[in-house]
């Protein structure tokens, strides 16, 4: 029998590495940096987001705005990730897969709970309030950010990890509100013509003004400072990956800076393939501290 459940822990695990691979070449690249044993485990968290992002989108979309049967198909998600947490068992292979990091990363539904809080939270408003969009990123992209770090933490003696996760943990939810947030940007006319969603408050995605872009790009390169801030105090395997990410990030903040709000409003805007590559090899050059000037 452990033969067999080992084989089904690889074939769930190279299910969720599929997934990487197949929806975020940016993500996929970076992971890549990470020490095998990380590599595994963060992969297994962004299989299951994504997967819970296709029962709201796709379900929603498939069921021509069914929104009864998305929820019922994300509560059941949901059910079946608390169990397998339980459990270390789930036939849903990106779930067992996510269950296994989650038990061996140590967090469960204090983190998964708001997850999928803010995932149900699409299935029930199209506009939010400064309230609503605070809990929605929380839940979407903080926690997500927490679960990361556990994995990281597990690189550190098992009686420091409490208390590097304390010191760690303002910057994890700031990288992951970052990334939630420059998405929430690239992604405005997306999400507003064929979800009918608009999640920045007080702004009409057919409207984006140029005042209204600079507000949301200064929130987002705050949350970029105070990331980078905890970025050099993670684990030497960790840190290379999370600087790509943000670079990566970076670039696509910049380019949506000069590009004018009016086309924000009506196209997606990307980083090219060549790109990602330059800014990636650009992150992992060492710095050259500076030359120490000897008087004469």
């Amino acid at each position: 029998m452990s033969g067999r459940l080992n084989l089904y822990d690889r074939v769930a695990e190279g299910a969720a590495d599929l997934v990487v691979r197949e929806y975020s070449t940016s993500f996929g690249l970076a992971t890549r940096l990470l020490p095998a044993a990380s590599r595994v485990e963060i992969r297994n968290i962004y299989a299951l987001v994504r997967l819970a992002d296709e029962v709201v989108d796709g379900a929603t979309e498939e069921s021509g705005g069914d929104l009864e049967t998305a929820d019922r198909l994300l509560t059941r998600l949901e059910a079946e990730t608390t169990e397998a947490i339980a459990t270390g068992y789930s036939t849903n292979v990106l779930v067992h897969a996510f269950a296994g990091t989650a038990r061996r990363a140590g967090f469960g539904t204090e983190l998964t709970t708001p997850f999928f809080t803010s995932m149900r939270m699409d299935l029930q408003r199209a506009v939010h309030d400064a309230e609503s969009f605070v809990a929605y990123v929380h839940g979407s992209a903080e926690v997500v950010g927490l679960m990361c770090l556990r994995v990281f933490l597990l690189d550190e003696p098992a009686a420091r990890r409490s208390a590097r996760y304390d010191e760690l943990a303002p910057g994890a939810c700031a990288l992951g509100a970052a990334f939630q947030k420059i998405n929430f940007l690239r992604d405005l006319a997306d999400d507003h013509e064929r979800l009918g969603r608009s999640y920045f408050v007080d702004v009409d995605p057919d409207h984006l003004s140029e005042e209204q872009k600079a507000v949301i790009l200064a929130d987002i390169r705050e949350d970029l400072r105070v990331a980078r801030a905890a970025m050099a105090e993670l684990p030497p395997g960790a840190r290379r990956a999370v600087q790509v990410a943000s670079a990566l990030f970076t670039e696509l903040t910049a380019r949506l800076a000069v590009t004018p709000a009016a086309d924000i409003a009506r196209t997606r805007v990307r980083v090219p393939g060549p790109v990602k590559v330059r800014v990636a090899a650009q992150a992992l050059r060492p710095r050259r501290a500076p030359r120490a000037v000897v008087a004469g």
